[in-house]
């Protein structure tokens, strides 16, 4: 009869064959993470390590950060600003662990944040690259700002109808839409609402067809505002989606965007006018009304300025005028000393009207002298 062991007896050697080899060892390994289960309240998480090549797995193993390493994912979360969860490439240090019970696990204990970081930006870099290359007429890249159709569309003197993009009960919503109704100037705005989820996998589709929907609505917006809530800023990783930025760059109405904090920029933010925050987009709005408000007053009020100074001329003109048709009346000229000829009540300024023998009224100040012409001389001096 052949011998037989128990299973446990097996696993044992097993586990004392791999603990033997792998004892004190380290490995740095790159891996696709899956499965993702957070215990925050335990401070564990367990997860599949995938590899892929060509589309096809290649191989997984199951991992998990203990206790003592779940800050690990906290700092990730914190220094990427994205969620840990399925799909995200990491490079990460690993124990090789085996128990007859739970079988093998990769104990994660480091996690490379610089290798993540560089992937998220190598992967933003070239989609910035994209839209320049496949859009050359409408996203051009000038001393480091991108010049795009909608960031520079004019935008109206006065902002009256806006489309806004946000989630429902959201901190966004609440804060934007605050601003807008309890502004100072007391204006007044016709705000309608696309709600929809805003993070997520899937947001950066539900964004797009929300965009679709306000171009198709035939409403003539002044603006658009896409704008997210404070509090959390893990993943802005659907604003840097290729379809979304390209359709915010070619979008006919113009774009501002409040969908993070100083430290954050999305592509979506270059691709329109980023204003950080809800608030500052609707605090925007209404300065911007304000400004045209204020020239409105200084307009008018150069137009009063310019009408007095006008009249106030015109006045001075009409004084002149009025002066100078005083001094240039007959009695005028008679209380100078000078004289005036006329022949038959008509004044003569021209001596060849006067002929021999015409009978001649010299008007003076307070006479009125008859004569006839009996000769004419030329006046040499």
């Amino acid at each position: 009869m052949t011998e037989q062991i128990k299973l446990s007896e097996l696993l044992d050697q097993i586990q004392d064959t791999i603990q033997t080899r792998f004892d004190g060892e380290v490995f740095w390994i790159e891996a696709q993470i899956m499965n993702v289960k957070k215990q925050a309240q335990n401070r564990r998480c367990y997860l599949t390590l995938e590899e892929y090549e060509n589309g096809n797995k290649t191989a997984d193993a199951r991992g998990v950060f203990w206790a003592n390493n779940y800050n690990q994912i906290e700092n990730f979360e914190k220094v990427t600003k994205q969620i840990f969860k399925d799909g995200i490439n990491i490079i990460c240090k690993v124990r090789v662990r085996y128990h007859k019970v739970y079988g093998l696990n990769l104990d994660i204990i480091q996690i490379d944040l610089a290798h993540t970081l560089g992937t998220l930006e190598l992967e933003r870099q070239q989609t910035l690259e994209r839209l320049v290359k496949e859009n050359p007429k409408t996203i051009q890249l000038f001393d480091g700002v991108y010049k795009t159709l909608n960031n520079r569309l004019p935008l109206p003197l006065v902002i009256g109808k806006i489309a806004l993009i946000t989630a429902p009960n959201s901190d966004g919503q609440r804060d934007f839409q605050q601003e807008i109704k309890l502004n100072k100037h007391q204006y007044t705005f016709s705000v309608s609402e696309f709600l929809t989820t805003i993070q997520g996998d899937n947001a950066h589709k539900l964004i797009l067809e929300q965009l679709k929907l306000i171009e198709k609505s035939n409403e003539n917006f002044d603006v658009v505002a896409i704008v997210r809530g404070g509090g959390s800023q893990t993943d802005f990783k659907p604003f840097d989606d290729y379809e979304l930025a390209k359709c915010v760059a070619h979008f006919p109405f113009p774009i501002f965007t409040g969908i993070g904090h100083d430290r954050n920029q999305s592509i979506v933010d270059l691709m329109a006018r980023e204003q950080k925050t809800p608030t500052k987009v609707a605090s925007l709005f209404v300065e911007r009304n304000f400004e045209f408000e204020n020239k409105l007053i200084e307009l008018k009020t150069n137009l009063f300025d310019l009408v007095k100074e006008q009249l106030e001329n015109a006045k001075e003109e009409l004084n002149n005028a009025k002066r100078i048709v005083k001094l240039s009346s007959p009695q005028a000229i008679l209380d100078r000393g000078f004289a005036i000829i006329t022949i038959n009540d008509k004044i003569i300024t021209d001596p060849k009207d006067i002929e021999d023998k015409s009978e001649l009224q010299t008007l003076l100040r307070n006479e009125i002298i008859f004569s006839t012409v009996i000769k004419k001389t030329k006046n040499e001096k």
